[in-house]
Formats: C-alpha cells, structure tokens, sequence
C-alpha cells in the first residue's frame, strides 16, 4: 500500500567521465515527468565492458558527479560502486538489487537508461533478471522509433495482453519501460574529453563547477593520465 511518504527513486549509472549537462538535462526531463524524489547518480568503479585503465580515477568522477548534484536536492551521488567499498567488476543487476533493499514498502524503483544503451541491453549480465527487477525511464533522442526497443527484447519478455496507459509504454511480464521522447544530448563525454585535450574551451557543456575542477586538476590534458595531477 502507497502512503504520502513513499518516494520514487531512479537509478542513473554510467561512467561519467565527464557528467556533463547532457546527463543532466536527462535526469531533470525524467524527474519532472515521472515526478522522482532522487535520482542516484552511480559513478561505476569497474564497469565490465571497459578497461579500467581507460578512465579517470574513480574518486575524480565521483567528486565532479558530487559537484554536478549540487545543483538539484533530488540529485544524489552514490557510491554503491567504488572499488573500495564494492571492489568490481560491477553489473546493473547486482547494483539494482543492492538499492531494491534499501527501499520501504510502497517506494517506486526506476533505471534511467539511453535509448541507445537499452538496446544494447541484451548483451548485459543476467539481463531478463534487471528488467524484472525494476521499471524502466528510457531516455530517447529526437526521431528514435520505440519500436527498436520491441524488436531487441526477447518476445516472450513482452506482455501484450495488459492494457497500455500510454503508448510510450512497452509492457514485460513484471515491469513497464517508460519512453522518454525527444530529449536533446548535445554532447558525448568522448567528445569533451578530446576537446579538452586540444585545448578547446567547455564553458556550458559542464555545470560550471565541474568545468572548474577539471581545470584545477589538469584532467583529460593531452598526453596526460586520467589520473590527473
């Protein structure tokens, strides 16, 4: 049963590396529409489809995510996937199930995920488990047809005889994925690090405390460690 206090909570993972206004701007759409109370942005220590060695040092992601919070109370850093406290490789089913246990009878769990992402989700670890385990808010871009999404998942994961209260849903057998249309990502982590790394500016591509600790730490410079100093 749902009382006044129960909350709604979204999972937002990835490596940000950099956050940057894109990922921002993704978590406000979704808390306005679907009304969240926090959103947890999980930094991930060790995620297992890149090579550590190719990031930033985890408690670098963790602090620009922190400052990056700052700016919305129901934005959240979590850290239930440091290296120290959680050693990795670390897996979204396994993080899903750590925050399912936090929550109170009645609260609302949530993935905030790329349309992209979603459909490479086949390819994640025990990934029909993740998608019983919690609903979904798939962040699409402008002109992305859901139906890709339906053509990627398993048939028999696809609940076709329960009535749709949207047609920006698509049912599973224990949970709904949420379309989230036409929210604009400018601007891909890849791109700000390379762009740094020549020396370009980044001013309104960061939130502007973040722009200000990667140059305070000498992070994403050419030729230089993801380390920093």
């Amino acid at each position: 049963m749902r009382t006044d206090n129960c909350v709604k909570i979204a999972i937002f993972g990835g490596t940000f590396d950099p956050i940057h206004t894109g990922h921002m701007e993704a978590a406000k759409a979704a808390a306005r529409r679907f009304h969240l109370n926090r959103v947890l942005f999980i930094p991930t220590g060790c995620p297992p489809h890149k090579t550590a060695n190719g990031l930033t040092d985890y408690h670098h992601r963790l602090a620009m995510v922190t400052l990056a919070c700052a700016e919305d109370p129901r934005f959240v850093p979590s850290q239930l996937e440091s290296p120290e406290l959680h050693p990795g490789p670390h897996y979204s089913v396994d993080t899903v199930r750590r925050v399912r246990r936090m929550l109170r009878p009645g609260d609302s769990l949530y993935f905030l995920i790329g349309s992209d992402a979603l459909l490479d989700l086949p390819h994640w670890r025990r990934f029909r488990r993740l998608l019983d385990l919690t609903d979904f808010i798939v962040v699409s871009r402008p002109g992305f047809d859901s139906r890709e999404i339906e053509r990627t998942l398993p048939r028999d994961m696809i609940d076709s005889r329960r009535p749709r209260k949207s047609p920006r849903e698509i049912l599973l057998r224990h949970s709904t994925l949420h379309i989230l249309p036409d929210v604009e990502v400018p601007v891909a982590s890849t791109d700000l690090r390379r762009a740094i790394g020549e020396g370009q500016s980044i001013t309104g591509l960061v939130p502007p405390s973040v722009e200000q600790y990667i140059l305070k730490e000498g992070l994403y410079k050419a030729n230089k460690p993801h380390g920093g100093k």
